[in-house]
């Protein structure tokens, strides 16, 4: 049984600190995009910053530092302009073909 799943038992800041970095490490975000996202943990709440260029990090972030062991998680990592208009284009295209497309006959 990990000292996580033990009930009333917090590790030590820097150890979920560590975790977390690690699993940052592992992940493919960090290995195939260029992310380098900080890290910071206090009272067991961990503060995410950086930049991505992939709106999906920013959520994925969140989850890798709860698994890491954070009791809660201030996710301050800013999705790059290029994302937002790249992700608004996605939307408006399947809305276009959602509202637009072809009318099956029954």
């Amino acid at each position: 049984m990990s000292p996580r799943s033990v009930p009333g038992f917090a590790p030590p800041d820097p150890a979920i600190e560590r975790d977390i970095r690690a699993r940052f490490a592992r992940s493919k975000m960090t290995l195939v995009g260029k992310e380098k996202f900080t890290v910071t943990v206090k009272d067991g709440v961990a503060t995410l910053e950086g930049k991505t260029n992939v709106i999906q990090h920013k959520g994925v972030a969140t989850r890798l530092a709860k698994l890491g062991g954070a009791i809660a998680v201030q996710n301050r990592i800013e999705i790059s302009e290029e994302a937002r208009a790249r992700a608004a284009a996605k939307l408006a295209k399947a809305r276009g073909v959602a509202a637009g497309g072809p009318v099956r006959a029954r």
